[in-house]
């Protein structure tokens, strides 16, 4: 592709979920917005797949949640179990309308939608195979280079946003601070064609052997998520068949498998969310828990501060400062929120040898009215 003319009002570094719906935002205020993506196409490698409803209520209000709509799934409720006995569900139907669900949608359909999206924009430029190398500011523009098949180029821009993910280029060079802890829990997860009778539920095991997750995927499929006791690397099928049919009594072995993963958990805030005309959002800001599906949603609500932050500092720059500042603090307010949720979820499913007092928790969640407060923090209202 022909390179944009420089002078955007926006470069925002990464092009995932974060990046693709921030760029969105401004190019719909008719700001001049540059994507930089190092990743020559999306990677179909399945990674969050749990779309909130606060999150479709953001997609609603910039209109684009169709795509969305028809091409996930909605997971009205989840399945409690303790062991193999079931005790109970949280229906997302006691949330408010018309997002009773959480959408199980594959984050690489999601980048394809919001690509699509920003692609019918004349205000937004997404550059693939483009790797952001540094950047230098004054109080009136940033200027930044980048790489793109082996030149390099220099744009002049009013700011940055990274969304460059935990491992943030754009967060090193702008000096803030990351700061945080790696979790003892670890899980293996994979996609399996169905063969329960869920339909479209989750399901949700706590084993005294460690938590069981399964979410509907579009095409008949379904993720499976097993606590283990170390990490694994590079987990094979029949690990995850074995633990399966351990912890749920289901046979997956003559199963279609299309994905295999290992993953530790950790928690990471950045100590501020902006230096100077430089600002962080997703998992450059804050990496929390995939254990309950907060993470990719979490940075979706910052994004829409930020954009309507930005704005404020594109126009009254006299207010840039004071902008900055208070999106820096909701975002970690919310950050830390979510982290204490994530915690809450983790804890529930770790390995137990006397399961019986969080058994009787999980009881209480699912068969009183706290299940109307749970169904709540599982949907991420209240932040």
């Amino acid at each position: 592709m022909s390179l944009p003319e420089p002078q955007p009002d926006v470069v925002i570094v990464g092009g995932g979920p974060v990046g693709l719906y921030l760029a969105g935002l401004m190019g719909s205020m008719n700001f001049h917005v540059i994507v930089l993506e190092k990743r020559l196409e999306i990677d179909r490698h399945s990674k969050s797949l749990g779309i909130h409803p606060v999150s479709m209520e953001l997609f609603e209000e910039a209109g684009v949640q169709t795509p969305f709509l028809t091409s996930g799934i909605a997971i009205r409720k989840g399945v409690a179990h303790t062991d193999q006995e079931k005790i109970g569900e949280v229906d997302f139907g006691l949330c408010p309308a018309p997002y009773a669900f959480i959408l199980a949608l594959p984050q690489y359909r999601t980048e394809q939608i919001l690509e699509t999206w920003i692609d019918d924009m004349d205000t937004v430029d997404l550059i693939r195979g483009a790797e952001f190398r540094g950047i230098k500011q004054n109080e009136r523009q940033v200027t930044l280079t980048y790489s793109l098949g082996g030149e390099f180029h220099e744009l002049q821009c009013s700011y940055v946003v990274g969304c460059d993910g935990k491992n943030s280029v754009v967060r090193r060079q702008a000096g803030l601070e990351f700061t945080g802890k790696t979790y003892p829990d670890t899980y293996v997860m994979g996609d399996f064609s169905d063969n329960t009778d869920f339909g479209p539920d989750a399901a949700v095991y706590l084993h005294r052997e460690g938590l069981v997750e399964s979410f509907p995927l579009p095409g008949n499929m379904r993720r499976w998520v097993v606590k283990t006791d170390s990490y694994i690397r590079s987990p094979d099928r029949a690990m995850i068949e074995t633990e399966v049919m351990k912890r749920v009594g289901l046979n997956l072995e003559h199963q279609t498998n299309s994905m295999l993963s290992g993953f530790g958990v950790q928690h990471f805030l950045a100590d501020k969310l902006h230096a100077g005309k430089v600002a962080l959002a997703g998992d450059s800001a804050h990496v929390v828990s995939p254990i309950g599906g907060q993470g990719m949603n979490l940075g979706w609500l910052n994004a829409r501060n930020l954009a309507q932050t930005l704005k404020t500092c594109l126009n009254h720059p006299e207010e840039s400062r004071s902008a900055l500042k208070a999106y820096s603090k909701t975002a970690r307010d919310r950050a830390k929120t979510v982290a204490k949720r994530a915690e809450l979820n983790m804890w529930l499913g770790r390995k137990r040898r006397f399961p019986l007092i969080r058994n009787l928790l999980a009881q209480m969640i699912v068969n009183t009215p706290l299940q109307k407060k749970m169904a709540r923090i599982f949907t991420m209202r209240e932040l």
